[in-house]
């Protein structure tokens, strides 16, 4: 079959797929249904074979047994594929997710920039409007406090002419488009340095959040709501495995339990353990950086204070790059703050794939499935056999590596995402692989064991346990990702390669944007996160507003400062 034709005929089937579902109320994304395809292709218990031209008939058999599958809500494999797909439409690391934020920003200041660096103004009105769209880029871009908000912008207003007078207006407009860009982004940095500093004056700021504190008190919440999740899983996880275990040690329960969907069911947890442990993994990372960022800003306020404190004149060379520390700081807090929100809701999201269980599984009937069952833990099965290593001497042929004669053995990349290399294919079962045993090193893939007894019997034939590994992910598709076994099979099936990590989905976008109320500001976790800002409204007294102005200096090397009160009028409130 051409490349051209299995792309063109996938392409119908997947599109027809899509509307049969649709017609049964169930609309199904493209990207779910091409990777049902995929895993009915793939099933050898379907009997179709992709090196033959598929016929017509082949083609309505694919179609329904698609569609069957993919309206088989009872079957732990479709919730498995489905939070799979989720996980790959949406994920992103840090950095893409701070890189997609920055192009977000970037787009919807654009309007604002191009009014600003593209303009000629002539006349002193036509000066004002345009400093007037100065201000409002450096509040927008600073993302502090909504730009609706007339105190937000008479403090900017005042900030601004502190480091950018509208004298400075004749030779901004002179620049290239390229340097007036450059220097919005550096007069909107120092002007958010100012106003920081003010709040911590306690001369403004009334609209800008305690980032540290909510953060401080967000992260610990976020960090146990995952422990707990994970936690349940693991023992849904150590249940079932122990359950399929006692199947394979007495025939008597096969009759009894065949019916559950307890394969289907332990691949579904673990691969919910698996995604859960990636979004712990990078609010441990938030966590150790906002710690470090408490510090670092603490710090650069106080040099701050010392520096411009019960001084009537400074060097503004000395002053300015103090202001751009703190708001470059600041701006990191902002960062934790919209990563912790995406990947909270990204934990919140996954638990819906979870609730098959529940349905399948009832607390009572599994505590009646388990009676005489003994239950193990995946640290207690590495526990018994820490003490049990493989003995090199017994083979000839093969490489096995250890901690103690091992450089780096803890940064080795384990193929199955850890799990013991023999079980998977001969008992279909996740057991947790233990590296003290020994890890196998074979055709420069590394392998790990539940047991000694499973790595030696691993090591006589690697080539066929692997393809029985291969065999096994054929029939339960959900697998492939579990396993990390993609690239065994991206020769099939091109469409339904949806591994979309590298490029953002207009999905996760539209989430990203929308994390700042009013586009611009403040970045807030969602309400079940714990956390929201704390603000008094019950005086309508306005709050007095006093800025230090006069720190960009001129041609002198020292600026004089003076203060501007901002306060507004009681008539005004």
């Amino acid at each position: 079959m051409s490349g051209e034709l299995t792309q063109s005929v996938i392409k119908r089937i997947i599109r027809q797929v899509g509307l049969e579902c649709a017609a049964r109320g169930q609309s199904l994304s493209e990207t779910l249904v091409a990777f049902m395809v995929k895993a009915v292709v793939l099933d050898p218990r379907n009997d179709f074979n992709m090196d033959q031209i598929l016929t017509e008939n082949d083609t309505q058999d694919l179609i329904q047994l698609c569609v069957t599958r993919l309206l088989d809500t009872t079957n732990p494999s479709l919730s498995t594929i489905k939070m799979q797909v989720y996980f790959d439409m949406n994920y992103a690391n840090r950095d893409e997710l701070l890189s997609e934020q920055e192009r977000v920003l970037e787009g919807k200041l654009a309007p604002v920039v191009r009014a600003i660096t593209e303009s000629g103004p002539r006349t002193q009105e036509e000066m004002e409007n345009v400093y007037q769209k100065i201000v409002t880029y450096a509040l927008l871009r600073s993302g502090l406090g909504s730009p609706t908000d007339i105190e937000n912008v008479r403090e900017v207003t005042a900030a601004l002419q502190s480091v950018f007078p509208q004298t400075e207006m004749i030779p901004f407009i002179s620049l290239s488009k390229k340097d007036k860009e450059e220097q919005l982004k550096d007069l909107a940095m120092l002007v958010k340095g100012i106003r920081l500093y003010n709040k911590q004056c306690q001369k403004g700021g009334s609209s800008i959040d305690d980032l540290p504190d909510i953060l401080n008190e967000a992260i610990p919440l976020a960090t146990r709501t995952l422990d707990e999740r994970l936690n349940s899983c693991q023992l849904l996880a150590h249940r079932y495995t122990a359950l399929l275990e006692s199947m394979q040690e007495d025939p008597h329960r096969v009759s009894h339990l065949r019916t559950f969907k307890l394969k289907e069911a332990l691949f579904n947890v673990r691969q919910y353990e698996a995604f859960l442990c990636i979004l712990q993994s990078n609010v441990i990372t938030s966590a150790q950086e906002v710690e470090s960022l408490d510090v670092q800003f603490e710090a650069a306020m106080m040099v701050l204070k010392n520096t411009v404190q019960d001084k009537t004149s400074i060097e503004f060379k000395e002053v300015f790059p103090l202001f751009m520390e703190l708001s470059k700081l600041w701006t990191s807090f902002q960062d934790e703050m919209l990563l912790l929100s995406f990947f909270t809701n990204m934990a919140n999201n996954l638990q819906q794939f979870l609730e098959i269980q529940s349905q399948l599984f009832p607390e009572e009937m599994l505590t009646s499935l388990l009676e005489g069952v003994t239950v193990k833990s995946d640290e207690e099965r590495i526990k018994e056999t820490m003490e049990t290593r493989v003995n090199v001497s017994d083979f000839k042929n093969q490489e096995w590596l250890f901690p103690e004669t091992t450089d780096n053995f803890d940064q080795l990349l384990i193929q199955y995402h850890g799990f013991c290399a023999y079980s998977i294919g001969v008992k279909c079962i996740t057991l947790p692989g233990n590296p003290a045993i020994g890890i196998l090193k074979h055709k420069a893939k590394y392998y790990v064991f539940s047991s000694k007894e499973t790595a030696y019997i691993f090591a006589q034939d690697p080539d066929k346990f692997i393809q029985l590994n291969v065999e096994k992910a054929k029939q339960y598709a959900e697998l492939i990702q579990l396993l990390e076994l993609r690239h065994q099979f991206e020769y099939l099936v091109p469409h339904a390669q949806a591994n979309l990590r590298r490029k953002l989905t207009h999905a996760m976008q539209t989430d990203l944007s929308h994390m700042r109320r009013e586009n611009f500001t403040q970045v807030y976790l969602p309400k079940d996160v714990g956390t929201q800002t704390k603000r008094d409204n019950s005086t309508n007294v306005p709050k007095p507003q006093i800025f230090l102005k006069g720190l960009r200096g001129g041609s002198s090397p020292t600026t004089h400062m003076v203060t501007v009160d901002l306060t507004r009028p009681l008539d005004e409130t």
